[in-house]
């Protein structure tokens, strides 16, 4: 450990010795009865905790804690924690000097003790001055493999990726749109851990593997956005997938109604996906158990209750990867009197890296239009004189926090490049003037893309991420993948 830190207990800034450290840290063990052990630039408290029996709590016990001050360690952040239940394990991620990284995980024994301590300890005050980050941390298992021959089956890319990689447990493969005998040139592969996910990863990802001759595409898949089951209780909309492009919104809806007449409100079809919506959630759940797996118009179609999604926040899940640019998830609504999907990124009708089965959903808050009336008195403002939750994109989100912190506006510059299959390809590169003689000169995202408002809309969420490292501009409770395990 550094011969000195900060002891920042009950708001004293004193100077803390290697030896009161270590002292510390001994007592704090001894108290609590746990070991700790450092390895892979991590220092491990528990897992398991003194007199555990069994295997180790389920996917969902576990939190990520970010904006940990450097100089603060277990003796200080395990009591903390300790107020939200019993930690099963305290995983401080360490530097080579012996100050934290900044972050840690926190796994604890049940579910509900994790989320209650998202609740009280998201931007708890640690030191006076210092919030700390709190949110669930998702243990990513599956891959998402991209530039499958569409003509592969799932058993031959399950065969395949058994002999390439190890752990595998499965492969989900969706038949195309247009052609249900072919796969869409994707497919998610789900490992048996973590660990076997990252080396997988890493084996496959400098992009000279190739499968049956092709060079696959690999990253990891988008994580199942966590729904808590009391707003589950309330979800009476379906999301059926796996439809023809020529089923009709009326065909779904005649199908639907079968089981019980009457009982579908309404349903909106976007390409071979459709959200058909109930008056009430038991008939929903009913005709879930009834159609998961029948016949329209030829298809074997699959259903599932739609998530909620806080549509205020996807753009900022996506820039900690929960959401890819081109995932369904980004679909919302509008109101009832006129529906129609708004995506952010690419459209559903693009292949998508959807976590597997798990399915896009309307947003929680529903936008609303109300009538003008003649008459009506008018007050010009300022857009910058708003809140930044009534901007939906990520542009102007980024032009809204420049001027907030008196800065020019953003420059954009457009580059492009050709595709192997013939195709134009943009990116954008951002400099803002106030901060380009600073860490970073510009700001241009990884990825490419084939519209120009999708190349600016990514530009600027990656402009914004790296603003937020340096600038603190948003809360925490976006941190979760930022800093990958």
């Amino acid at each position: 450990m550094n011969e000195e830190n900060i002891d920042g207990t009950n708001g004293c800034s004193k100077v803390r010795t290697g030896t009161q450290n270590e002292a510390a840290l001994l007592a704090l063990m001894e108290k609590t009865g746990y070991n700790m052990v450092q390895e892979n630039g991590q220092r491990k408290f528990g897992g398991p905790p003194p007199g555990w029996e069994g295997p180790p709590p389920p996917r969902g016990c576990e939190v990520f804690v970010g904006k940990i001050p450097r100089d603060m360690y277990e003796d200080e952040l395990v009591p903390v924690f300790e107020r939200a239940g019993k930690i099963y394990e305290f995983r401080l991620m360490m530097e080579f000097s012996g100050e934290n990284r900044g972050y840690a995980f926190v796994m604890y024994t049940t579910k509900e003790e994790a989320q209650l301590a998202i609740r009280i300890l998201n931007n708890y005050e640690i030191r006076p001055g210092k919030f700390i980050g709190v949110c669930v941390s998702l243990d990513n298992c599956r891959l998402f493999i991209g530039a499958i021959p569409k003509e592969k089956k799932k058993e031959e890319i399950l065969d395949e990726m058994k002999k390439v990689t190890e752990g595998v447990v499965d492969v989900i493969v969706y038949p195309s749109a247009t052609d249900k005998t072919k796969n869409r040139g994707f497919a998610f592969v789900e490992y048996e851990s973590h660990r076997a996910a990252a080396m997988a990863r890493r084996k496959l990802i400098p992009g000279t593997f190739q499968l049956w001759g092709h060079t696959i595409q690999v990253d990891w898949a988008d994580p199942e956005k966590e729904v808590d089951e009391e707003t589950m209780q309330r979800v009476k909309v379906l999301y059926v997938r796996n439809l023809m492009i020529s089923t009709t919104e009326e065909t779904i809806k005649a199908e639907f109604n079968k089981f019980k007449p009457g009982a579908v409100e309404r349903v909106k079809k976007l390409r071979d996906y459709a959200f058909v919506h109930f008056f009430n959630r038991e008939d929903a759940v009913a005709a879930m158990s009834v159609m998961n797996g029948k016949c329209i118009d030829g298809a074997s179609i699959e259903v599932t209750l739609a998530k909620p999604v806080n549509k205020e926040n996807t753009w900022r899940q996506h820039l900690n990867g929960q959401i890819s640019p081109n995932s369904e998830n980004l679909i919302v609504f509008a109101n009832k009197e006129e529906s129609h999907p708004k995506t952010l990124g690419k459209p559903p009708t693009l292949p998508t890296r959807l976590n597997g089965q798990h399915s896009p959903s309307p947003s929680e808050v529903e936008r609303c239009t109300y009538p003008f009336f003649p008459g009506t008195k008018l007050t010009p403002i300022s857009v910058y004189s708003l809140k930044s939750n009534h901007f939906n994109s990520a542009v102007m989100h980024l032009d809204y926090y420049c001027n907030k912190n008196n800065w020019a506006p953003p420059e954009y510059y457009l580059y492009s490049t050709t595709s192997q299959d013939g195709k134009v390809l943009l990116v954008y590169k951002i400099i803002i003037p106030a901060v380009a003689n600073g860490t970073q000169s510009y700001f241009m995202p990884d990825k490419l893309c084939t519209t120009l408002e999708d190349a600016k809309e990514l530009a600027a969420q990656f402009t914004l991420l790296h603003l937020d490292r340096e600038h603190n501009l948003f809360s925490l409770d976006l941190c979760r993948r930022i800093w990958r395990k």
